[in-house]
């Protein structure tokens, strides 16, 4: 396991960085607080150079919300909490997928349930990249993959893939005939087939989009079996211009 992690907090008053540093570094030994920023452009220009685990940032900053900054930085990759003062933006903070959401002030509990969460998705992908666990065989063109189970392996044509849900720490992956649950995280599926037909729409979906039946306007995608999945607002562009439909 990694014994050191790496965070950066931003937030326009200085005191609250000073509070959420003391209670951060008296509960996590392991996390290391690598810089701090009290204005947008100084943690813009950072977070778009440097390499970070966990990202902490307030929302209502002078000049620019954390929201609008972090849509300056589309590639960033670190777990996202944000702590606020303000309940109002819980919606566009999930859209940005991001970790928690914590509102001062600041609860310990709350706060340790969302870096644990964190910390446990930055292992997450880092395991997936170094020990996968999981490998695809290459039997035909379209490709097979594994999904260790509590059981056994079950071995799937990836081609036959209709979508992967995360789901309490494992991944349901639904086929055209039946539905699977591996005990992997869906992070460790992601990298394997990054070159088929897959999207992933949602944190917690990654869709095969050959069995896409229909777009619906309220804010989901319509399988072929039937299956609602929801979109991302962040995702949602990219995924109509697939189709070469303007929105």
């Amino acid at each position: 396991m990694q014994s050191n992690y790496t965070c950066i907090i931003v937030d326009d008053e200085l005191d609250a960085i000073e509070l959420l540093s003391s209670r951060l570094m008296k509960l996590y030994t392991n996390v290391q607080i690598i810089a701090t920023y009290s204005n947008w452009q100084e943690a813009l220009s950072a977070l778009r150079t440097t390499s970070v685990d966990i990202l902490m940032m307030d929302i209502s900053m002078p000049g620019k919300t954390g929201i609008n900054l972090l849509k300056l930085i589309p590639g960033i990759d670190c777990e996202i909490i944000f702590v606020t003062a303000h309940d109002n933006y819980a919606v566009d903070a999930f859209e940005l997928s991001a970790t928690g959401y914590i509102l001062k002030p600041i609860d310990d509990q709350e706060l340790s349930q969302a870096v644990d969460k964190a910390l446990e998705r930055v292992q997450f992908r880092k395991l997936a990249k170094v020990q996968p666990g999981i490998r695809i065989q290459p039997i035909t063109n379209d490709g097979k993959i594994a999904i260790p189970g509590n059981h056994g392996i079950d071995y799937i044509n990836i081609s036959e893939i209709l979508y992967l849900e995360s789901t309490n720490k494992c991944t349901r992956i639904a086929t055209l005939n039946q539905e699977y649950i591996s005990t992997s995280n869906i992070g460790k599926f992601q990298y394997l087939i990054d070159n088929f037909s897959f999207f992933q729409i949602h944190r917690s979906f990654i869709i095969n989009i050959r069995y896409v039946l229909r777009y619906d306007s309220l804010g989901f995608i319509i399988m072929n079996n039937k299956k609602e999945i929801p979109i991302s607002r962040s995702a949602k562009s990219d995924f109509l211009q697939m189709f070469s439909i303007d929105q």
